[in-house]
């Protein structure tokens, strides 16, 4: 079965989303749409070795408001998922 990301919710610059069948050592990483690059201060790992569960990324004051989305990455850090886009305000 193929990993699955999720956006929940933004609230107080914190971004929670659900995630299933992602394995330890997965990352979950915010990226901007329009210009696809990946947030390095954003990288949240899967430390738990179940593979269901929920990450929560606080964002840095430096994140601009716009679209963006979550994207997990393997272990090999190959792409697992892609959650819906989503706004920052």
């Amino acid at each position: 079965m193929k990993p699955l990301i999720s956006f929940v919710e933004i609230e107080n610059r914190i971004v929670v989303a659900n995630y299933q069948r992602l394995m330890v050592r997965a990352k979950v990483v915010l990226v901007e749409k329009a210009s696809g690059q990946q947030l390095p201060d954003t990288t949240t790992t899967i430390a738990s070795p179940v593979p269901v569960g929920a990450v929560r990324i606080r964002l840095p004051d430096a994140i601009k408001p716009g679209t963006y989305f979550l994207k997990a990455l393997n272990g090999h850090g190959e792409d697992a998922a892609r959650s819906v886009d989503f706004e920052i305000h």
